[in-house]
């Protein structure tokens, strides 16, 4: 077993790396603020991220058989959600349950 003095250094060590490495993220973030690509990329890539998210959600999904209206009557209803009201949350919610709602009731099988 280590001495009492090892054991403490040893849990100095570890609480300053764990110290340090919560407080990086705050420390670096402080100069970005400021920059003008951070501010452009923080207004684009919401959209950006959302756009490639759809995309690869619905890839794989053949569009000539009708189990691909389940997904494309909920991604309509998303947008219809959200262009009506621009609420994230609605939007989700209102998707999620168009989608639940034909999948498992009318296209189960």
């Amino acid at each position: 077993m280590p001495d009492t003095g090892y054991a403490i250094a040893a849990i100095l060590v570890a609480a300053a790396v764990t110290w340090a490495l919560r407080a990086l993220p705050f420390a670096a973030l402080a100069p970005l603020r400021a920059s003008s690509t951070v501010q452009y990329l923080s207004t684009r890539m919401p959209v950006g991220v959302m756009v490639i998210l759809v995309v690869y959600c619905l890839h794989d999904i053949p569009v000539t058989r009708s189990s691909a209206l389940a997904p494309a009557a909920a991604l309509a209803a998303t947008i219809g959600l959200h262009l009506w009201r621009r609420s994230a949350l609605l939007s989700i919610l209102g998707g999620t349950a168009v989608h639940v709602i034909l999948a498992s009731t009318v296209f189960a099988g």
